[in-house]
């Protein structure tokens, strides 16, 4: 006999929105702080709100050194100008084409799960429970296709928002860091949590409000009532891919244009004014690293509670129409809102920070408090949303579970989750060892530093595949393919934490490019480049999160594919599945080469144009004359949006030909193939990069007597490290992050489309038997 929740339905029809609701107005609240730094000079340039708090050095350093302060001002805010322009018009381009691509795939979707049973209005027995009859598969197709749209605009306008708020705060944070470091650091972290908020919440308010409206076609069919929200994964994901894979190749292919030939051909300092790619580097970090990480992180919340609600359906809970515990998955992200709204409080009002140091710390506490407060809350919500027994689907069979085995499910992912986070540190910040060898490694130039900063990446590899293991052993073992989908669920579930810390990373890279191209202060550059610092690391910690959890959310989507395809067994012994094996473990490998390519090629274009503006433009390397900075964000522009159409149709198709041709057998092999060799590669190429731009911010830094040894900047060991951060660009930022959404993407791909290819799919097969 199975037990009822102790949480009423009532109330879980009102506490999802209500969390929802409550993220949103603290992320319009922490927007308000920020705007209240002025951008004029006639403004008081300091938040209002904050004035008694991280306020140490509360005179301007222009004050005491008798600089104007109002060109200051106005510098700044020219050039924040500039970059929000030049982002804003490139995501408008970069929308433009990708709205095409999905109008045509919605298309797609409808006409393939449409045919599945040739477009009939008639209901028809459910697929789990020939007893009953559920609503046609033309609905399945038709609210498929509704949700896809209603993921994708999601995830695009997820991007959109975080850009437009990191546009707003850059030159903001560059004018607080002249009345201390602490300051300037708390107007970072609050844009951070902006987009952080704004985009958890929003995911979760129209996925709560789209199975909503969906019910009340749907009634008691909830089979098919989560099938066809799978669609929602699909969209988030798709339109991340294209974010992450366009705005990394715009990003590197800038950055790398302006270190080649700025920093190692010209030897003048990083976003000098001089250089005519230095408005395009900025520009970048805006759409690669907050756009695209916004809707990544998005998709893998979309595509994570999907894989849970579709297994759910078909348990107990689906069964006996138990809408509380049916909506555990939201209730554990509504909870994670609430518990990140309270661990953002740690760093901008509980405590201070007073100086350089201590900034990477209080980055790093927000993951430690997060996690921590978060395991009670998942306790409170298993206790109270989920019955004391119930029954999950388990490949054909009914598994009994309790809500202690699922507590520990999510608990487990949680913890995974953090575990990869300071494993991540370990190997990419230069306040260890790895880092500090890859440095020293620069002594004899940069094949060496190439080799060990290869070798640290292999070996980051090693510690997280094993939480990732134990994690997938622990959730499986307990509640089957939903604890797998739980567990993903947990290590998301402080996403709004994640998305502040990670967004702050590339606003204060931003804030350091203003301060230098404003010819302010050295002391003011040293401020935001400490920021940067701590900034690129928990960057890096953020990469770590986003692959980790993409490997359990894809195992969840396979089981949940698997199911639905009707695989009893996926037999790797069998050529079917060995071919796909192969495949799909090859994937990876050439979505990397295409998009290390794409790089390279948008960065010859970039490198060629700053060369050229050097030689032919008079005065511009005396700085008397203006670069010409429109042409080389034009470059980029043109290049990311040309180069990203095929890495992005090699992973749309992939799913569609191999389960049109070859059947999902072939189709589960490939799944299983990607996952495994591309969690292994997306995890070592994030790390080797982020190992080789700290180690040669570590030799710029030049806070050790080791690190004194090595630079200064324009030294021999500096140009080699200028070198390995180069390579480590595209592995870093555009081939590294983007093949999470790969594994991902094709196995929500494959869910959504699994009707059709169970019916109509293998034709190769079909024909040769």
């Amino acid at each position: 006999m199975m037990t009822k929740a102790m949480l009423p339905e009532l109330l879980t029809e009102i506490l999802i929105p209500v969390c929802a609701v409550i993220g949103i107005i603290f992320s319009l609240f922490q927007w308000y702080i920020v705007s209240c730094v002025k951008l004029n000079s006639d403004g008081d340039v300091s938040s209002s709100l904050d004035d008694d708090k991280n306020g140490h050095e509360d005179y301007l350093i222009e004050e005491e050194e008798g600089v104007n302060d109002e060109n200051v001002v106005a510098k700044c805010a020219e050039i924040q100008t500039a970059i929000s322009e030049g982002a804003t018009s490139f995501l408008y381009t970069e929308y433009k084409y990708v709205s095409v691509f999905m109008v045509f795939f919605a298309v797609i979707i409808f006409l393939f799960l449409g045919s599945v049973e040739g477009f009939s209005t008639k209901s028809q027995p459910c697929t789990y429970d020939k007893t009953r009859t559920c609503k046609p598969a033309l609905a399945t197709a038709v609210f498929s296709t509704i949700s896809f749209v209603l993921g994708a605009v999601t995830s695009v306008l997820s991007g959109f928002l975080g850009m437009k708020i990191a546009t707003y705060a850059n030159a903001r944070t560059t004018l607080e860091a002249r009345r201390g470091v602490g300051k300037a650091f708390i107007v970072a972290f609050r844009s951070g949590a902006v987009m952080g908020f704004l985009l958890a919440a929003n995911g979760l308010l129209v996925l709560y409000v789209t199975i909503n409206l969906f019910k009340i076609y749907y009634g008691d069919d909830w089979e098919g009532l989560f099938e066809s929200i799978t669609g929602y994964g699909l969209g988030g994901s798709s339109m991340a891919l294209f974010g992450r894979v366009g705005g990394g190749i715009y990003t590197k292919a800038a950055d790398v244009g302006a270190d080649l030939v700025g920093k190692v051909e010209r030897n003048i300092p990083e976003d000098d004014p001089r250089n005519p790619a230095v408005i395009a580097d900025n520009v970048g970090d805006n759409v690669g690293d907050i756009a695209g990480m916004g809707s990544d992180l998005f998709g893998s919340y979309a595509e994570a509670s999907c894989a849970a609600l579709v297994v759910a359906s078909i348990s107990s809970f689906g069964i006996n129409h138990d809408f509380t515990a049916m909506l555990f998955p939201l209730l554990i992200s509504s909870m994670g809102i609430l518990v990140c709204l309270i661990t953002t409080l740690f760093a901008t009002d509980f405590f201070e920070i007073k100086a350089v140091k201590e900034i990477e710390p209080a980055l790093k506490n927000q993951l430690i408090i997060s996690t921590v407060i978060m395991t009670v809350g998942i306790a409170i919500v298993s206790w109270t949303a989920l019955p004391s027994s119930f029954t999950i689907y388990n490949f054909g069979t009914q598994k009994v579970v309790r809500n202690w085995e699922l507590f520990l499910c999510v608990a487990v992912g949680l913890w995974a989750g953090l575990i990869i986070g300071f494993v991540t540190e370990y190997y990419t910040s230069s306040a260890f060892s790895p880092v500090q060898d890859v440095a020293d490694s620069c002594r004899t130039g940069a094949a060496t530093n190439v080799i060990f900063g290869l070798a640290l990446g292999y070996k980051s590899v090693i510690i997280p595949i094993f939480a990732i293991a134990a994690s997938i052993f622990v959730s499986f073992s307990f509640a089957a393919m939903y604890g797998v989908a739980v567990a993903a669920l947990g290590m998301l579930s402080t996403i709004a934490t994640g998305l502040a810390i990670d967004a702050y990373g590339p606003i204060s890279d931003n804030a350091g490019g203003i301060a230098e191209m404003a010819g302010m202060s050295h002391r003011i550059r040293e401020r935001t480049d400490a920021l940067d610092a701590a900034g690129n690391t928990t960057a890096a910690i953020g990469k770590g999160f986003a692959i980790g959890s993409a490997a359990l959310v894809s195992l969840a989507l396979f089981g949940a594919f698997v199911s639905r395809a009707g695989i009893q067994t996926v037999d790797v012994l069998t050529p079917k599945v060995v071919i796909g094996l192969l495949v799909g473990a090859m994937l990876p490998y050439w979505f990397s080469a295409m998009t290390m390519k794409s790089v390279g090629s948008a960065a010859l274009k970039m490198v060629e144009e700053v060369r050229r503006q050097f030689n032919t433009i008079p005065g511009l390397m005396e700085g008397t004359a203006k670069p010409d900075y429109a042409t080389c964000v034009k470059i980029s522009t043109d290049a990311s949006i040309k180069e990203m159409i095929p890495p992005g149709c090699l992973v749309m198709l992939t799913p569609l030909i191999v389960g049109i041709f070859f059947g999902v057998e072939t189709l589960s092999g490939v799944l299983t193939g990607s996952l495994i060799s591309g969690v292994q590669i997306a995890i070592s190429a994030s790390n080797t990069g982020g190992a080789w731009d700290n180690a040669k911010k570590y030799i710029e830094a030049g806070a050790s007597e080791h690190a004194r040894t090595l630079g200064p900047k324009g030294s021999e060991p500096h140009k080699a490290a200028v070198i390995g951060d180069t390579i480590g660009d595209p592995l870093k930022d555009t081939s590294g992050p983007s093949l999470n959404i790969l594994i991902k993407l094709m196995a929500v791909e494959s869910l959504v489309f699994a009707p059709f290819f169970a019916t109509h799919g293998g034709i190769l097969f079909k024909i040769f038997s």
